[in-house]
């Protein structure tokens, strides 16, 4: 079931992103979330009218995708990017699938008319996944995230919706 996360699920969902943020190169991001962070984000995009799901499967949360303005200001309003994480339960099951078509079709709906996703260089199943929902490659930004004490490239990834 994909729904409009809450408050009471953000120890869920920080139990997938901190070990991602930690662990791996799927973000560049090297501080972990706190609770606090979180219910702020969920806050934050409810308020802006975009939104933050989970995917849930008999009472346990197997991974999330948000959205959110592209970049600041009234030119980038129909412009969006996301993120989405699934825990290692979700994988290959098609929730990935189905968290991505809940925000695009949220997204296309508040009238948005593209998405993007920042995909690290160092996550080809992160270019593989967004290439397969019909993303297409626009951008590489070389040498512009640093973690694990070296640098990498930043992907962009582009949908049109509408």
């Amino acid at each position: 079931m994909i729904r409009p996360a809450t408050n009471r699920d953000a120890a869920a969902i920080l139990a997938i992103w901190n070990p991602m943020i930690r662990d791996t190169l799927v973000t560049f991001n090297a501080a972990e979330k706190t609770e606090a962070e979180l219910c702020a984000l969920i806050a934050e995009r409810n308020a802006a009218g975009h939104r933050f799901l989970v995917a849930e499967e008999a009472g346990e949360i197997l991974g999330f995708a948000s959205y959110s303005q592209f970049r600041g200001g009234i030119g980038y309003r129909r412009t969006m990017e996301h993120t989405i994480l699934l825990g290692p339960a979700a994988r290959g099951r098609g929730i990935g699938r189905a968290l991505m078509t809940a925000v695009e079709d949220h997204a296309r709906a508040a009238g948005a008319h593209s998405i993007f996703a920042g995909v690290s260089g160092g996550n080809p199943e992160g270019r593989a996944f967004h290439a397969a929902m019909g993303y297409r490659e626009v951008a590489v930004l070389p040498e512009v995230g640093f973690k694990f004490g070296r640098i990498h490239d930043l992907v962009l990834m582009q949908k049109i919706l509408s």
